[in-house]
């Protein structure tokens, strides 16, 4: 029997999924996250679960540190040593500017000018050494920036992606002065060539070591204390979880670990659901997150860029971000335009409602206003708030400025804040040449399925698909996701030159490094899978399209046929005068983890009863609308909208013409329909 427990941290609240076969249950909570110390949230959400630790068989934990350092800068001091004349690559960049249009815009480097420092060193393109490596100058370099209070260090060398061997013994030389062992070598994160992507990268991972080695030190000895004995597994940002030990080498790896834990959750119910191609909509207190499972398989990126000049190109789940959640701020902004997000009120003070001092509405708050939640259940909120206080408040600061009843104004909070959730799904669907039609909805976090169906109506999507813990699906998501390790090795050269036994030695060498990783994490089910891709391009272009590669033993002719047909799907063009050109070779070891029931997050059989209460829809206005528990839909139940559907972790607003259907495992399939008067 396995007792296991997904925990994801967010940036609002912090949820808990405790799955128990033995027991044939599963338990949740969610309590608010502990900003200066998450391991606190993650503690309280035990306690609050009634988790006996010392029974555990696992705990897995996605976490938002690493990504709220990058993204508030908030990180510990580094210092780089790199190639003589190349101190500036992560400041030069690619020629971008921070807004498309004008002169301005601010920029940042992750490492300082003055703690860049060079040293002489150089390999050419084919790794053949053109100034030998100067060892007192490494020793020289680490010891200054060591006096000048650095934490952390990091190696980066031009070329070395084909020849560590400077970055390694220059590693050696600086841990002799070093006085920890924060010391990156950039071949280690990443072994491929574009040295200001590559730079970038083994930047981050430098930055935001420390913070998640403390981060993990500080709920491992929470744990321990508790008496939790067993290994404690991280969620990376490709979807798999790895040993607590291991990620702090490469913590790079957890960025986007929270986004991802939500698309591995998603992937496994719509599979079990007989629905594998899904778009996922992930809304929270704080942002939304849109991705893509196209026929089982989440879309992974090797070239996603956090934010402007951040690219990290390490496998991660392909997740668009924006800043809408249930916290976001609406305001006037100085034109005289409503704008919602990207600015939230996240969990301190939260949105007025939560009566913790906050004064600016938010989505959540229009949609209380509105009637669509309920205001004795809100979560982590003490007391019913004041329904009228909070319409008062909407149409002094919303209303009254653009001549409009508070009612109208609440209504154009959600109207405007559907429309961006909107734009997301486009971003990872029709951008990239998918027809969201052919797609279901897959609408979790505690706000999602609030806002799925008006999205879901304004794409076409056909129906939605909603899971039957929405709330806590990120947390159930790290509980479910497989051990994964990622590769990347760069070949760059035209195809039709390229070394086809080198790709066969490069793939094999991955594969085997992956399995000396799996079985270090000594997790899993002790089955292996491996996933090898290209990236590839035609001779002149600059972007990589990702083409998977059957095997190792894969020919020339097998690599060609396949790119042609990725370009093809992608573009709808073929280009058979062009040459084709091999950039890099990746293979995911991925070691698969026990199935869960999935049937365990159901909640006992409840009667639904008579209540009413006017809710306000587009289709119709206020409408007097059936209250309907979540526990009083049985598999093979039917509702009929207009109707809310509560539950403890969320609200599901069903509008006029929509049908819910419950599937056999607790899923909600709702057929969106058209809509009255839409």
């Amino acid at each position: 029997m396995v007792r296991i427990v997904g925990c994801d941290v967010g940036g609002t609240f912090t949820d808990l999924i405790l799955l128990d076969e033995e027991s044939n249950s599963a338990r949740i909570a969610k309590v608010p996250t502990t900003v200066a110390n998450q391991s606190e949230g993650v503690l309280a959400a035990l306690d609050k679960a009634q988790a006996d630790i010392r029974a555990i068989d696992g705990i897995v934990h996605g976490t938002t540190a690493t990504t709220n350092a990058l993204l508030e800068r908030k990180l510990a001091k580094t210092g780089l040593i790199t190639t003589a004349g190349f101190r500036d690559i992560l400041e030069l960049g690619r020629r971008t500017r921070p807004s498309a249009y004008g002169l301005t815009g601010a920029f940042a480097p992750l490492i300082p000018r003055e703690l860049r420092l060079e040293v002489p060193e150089r390999l050419d393109v084919d790794g053949a050494v053109v100034t030998p490596l100067d060892e007192e100058a490494v020793r020289a370099a680490a010891e200054r920036l060591r006096d000048l209070g650095c934490e952390s260090l990091l190696i980066h060398f031009l070329h070395a992606y084909r020849d560590p061997a400077h970055e390694r013994r220059a590693k050696e030389i600086a841990l002799s002065v070093w006085p920890n062992q924060y010391v990156t070598a950039g071949h280690e994160i990443l072994s491929e060539f574009r040295e200001y992507e590559r730079g970038v990268t083994a930047a981050v991972n430098a930055s935001v070591q420390p913070i998640l080695e403390r981060y993990l030190a500080r709920l491992l000895d929470g744990l321990r204390g508790r008496g939790y004995r067993r290994d404690l597994l991280v969620m990376q940002g490709n979807g798999g979880t790895v040993s607590s030990e291991a990620i702090c080498r490469m913590a790079v790896n957890t960025v986007m670990s929270g986004p991802a834990s939500g698309v591995m959750a998603a992937a496994r119910t719509g599979a079990a659901a007989g629905r594998p191609s899904l778009i996922t909509f992930d809304m929270g207190g704080t942002s939304c997150d849109v991705g893509l499972i196209k026929d089982g398989t989440p879309q992974v990126s090797n070239e996603l860029e956090i934010e402007y000049a951040m690219p990290v190109h390490v496998p991660m789940v392909d997740v668009h971000t924006i800043g809408a959640g249930g916290g976001s701020i609406a305001r006037i902004d100085a034109g005289g335009m409503l704008r919602v997000g990207p600015e939230s009120a996240g969990a301190t003070p939260g949105p007025i409602c939560y009566g913790r001092g906050g004064t600016q509405p938010t989505i959540t708050d229009a949609n209380l206003a509105l009637g669509r939640l309920n205001p004795g259940r809100l979560l982590a909120v003490e007391g019913a708030p004041d329904i009228e206080a909070i319409r008062a408040r909407i149409g002094e600061v919303i209303g009254a400025p653009l001549g409009l009843t508070w009612e109208d104004a609440a209504a154009a909070i959600l109207r405007i804040a559907d429309d961006r959730m909107a734009g997301a799904v486009r971003m990872v669907s029709l951008s990239r040449g998918h027809d969201p039609r052919d797609f279901s909805l897959f609408a979790f976090g505690g706000a999602g399925p609030l806002h799925a169906g008006a999205i879901a109506r304004e794409l076409g999507i056909p129906t939605l698909l909603v899971p039957a813990r929405p709330g806590i699906t990120n947390a159930l998501g790290c509980a479910v996701a497989d051990l994964r390790h990622d590769f990347v090795n760069t070949v760059n050269r035209p195809l039709d030159s390229v070394d086809m036994d080198l790709v066969r030695r490069t793939l094999t060498d991955q594969v085997a490094e992956g399995k000396a990783r799996l079985a270090q994490d000594g997790a899993g089910t002790g089955e292996v899978r491996t996933l090898h891709t290209a990236d590839m391009q035609f001779i002149g272009q600059s972007h990589l399209l990702s083409v998977p590669v059957p095997s190792p033993d894969v020919t020339r002719e097998e690599l060609q046929a396949a790119f042609e047909a990725v370009y093809w799907d992608r573009f709808e063009v073929a280009l058979p005068q062009i040459k084709a050109n091999l950039v890099n070779l990746n293979t995911a070891v991925i070691g698969p983890r026990p199935d869960l029931d999935l049937g365990l997050l159901l909640d006992a059989p409840a009667p639904r009863g008579d209540e009413t209460r006017p809710v306000w829809f587009a289709e119709t206005g206020w409408t007097e609308t059936p209250i309907v528990p979540r526990a009083s839909l049985p598999p093979g139940s039917v509702l009929d909208g207009p109707a809310i559907v509560e539950q403890l972790d969320t609200t599901i607003v069903l509008s006029p013409g929509m049908r819910a259907e419950a599937d056999a495992i607790g899923n909600l399939i709702v057929h969106v329909g058209t809509g009255e008067g839409a």
